[in-house]
């Protein structure tokens, strides 16, 4: 058997602060869940850097990333991205999307997105985990703290998708579509320090009320995210290692 080869699928500019520290997201996704004998690929989709169709089936899986843009939005690369992952869905690639990345998903594959009637969730938060066998085998708790930074979410699943985990402000945290394509509303990739450095920005932007930023901050001082079982559970469904 050749190597496992993988792509991330950047969905967003990297911030100097994480190119710095970490070589980009997507150091830090190779970080989470890359394993010796791998090869990683990087695609700025938002930069409109796509793969080529004659190259997609040659990755055993792609993940896609958090983004500053609205997954309901219809800006070229968003729609050619959809077109794309209609592709993967046809070739039943395995695809893990992360925060817009899990909401672009639900909307390429039939579901609906849109504003959080609740607005932004910032901050640790734990999930509810539904039954699943992938859940059992890795031995998760029925709750998983995972950290927050969103203000849009998923509204409607996508036909015969399954919600796989929620909130108490989030209905749709982790949905799975068949056994090849899943999404997770929060960021397990995410570090502390990475969290606390986007909240700063938000504050320089003017786009979160400054009172629920310094709550959010407290938040993560107070609580940490199951960073592992989140790098266990997102490795053994990339990597087909566990059915769901």
């Amino acid at each position: 058997m050749g190597e496992k080869r993988f792509a991330v699928l950047l969905c967003a500019d990297d911030s100097d602060y994480v190119k710095k520290l970490y070589g980009g997201y997507f150091g830090i996704f190779v970080g989470m869940l890359g394993d010796d004998g791998e090869t990683w690929d990087r695609y700025k989709v938002a930069a409109y850097e796509f793969p080529d169709d004659d190259k997609l089936d040659s990755y055993d899986g792609f993940v896609l990333t958090g983004s500053c843009s609205d997954a309901h939005g219809n800006e070229v690369w968003i729609l050619k991205l959809i077109n794309l992952l209609n592709k993967l869905d046809s070739m039943k690639k395995k695809v893990l999307g992360i925060c817009f990345g899990h909401q672009i998903l639900s909307r390429a594959l039939g579901g609906k997105t849109g504003r959080a009637g609740s607005g932004w969730d910032i901050g640790v938060r734990s999930v509810n985990l539904a039954p699943s066998k992938l859940f059992s085998a890795l031995k998760l708790p029925p709750r998983l703290p995972i950290i927050e930074c969103h203000r849009d979410e998923v509204k409607e699943l996508p036909p015969k998708a399954e919600v796989m985990a929620r909130s108490d402000k989030t209905g749709v945290e982790m949905f799975r579509y068949g056994d090849h394509m899943m999404g997770i509303q929060g960021h397990p990739e995410y570090t502390k320090d990475v969290f606390l450095n986007i909240v700063d920005r938000l504050h320089q932007r003017n786009l979160v009320d400054a009172s629920q930023l310094e709550l959010a901050k407290l938040n993560v001082e107070q609580r940490d995210p199951d960073s592992d079982a989140w790098k266990r559970l997102c490795k053994a469904f990339l990597k087909g290692r566990l059915l769901l």
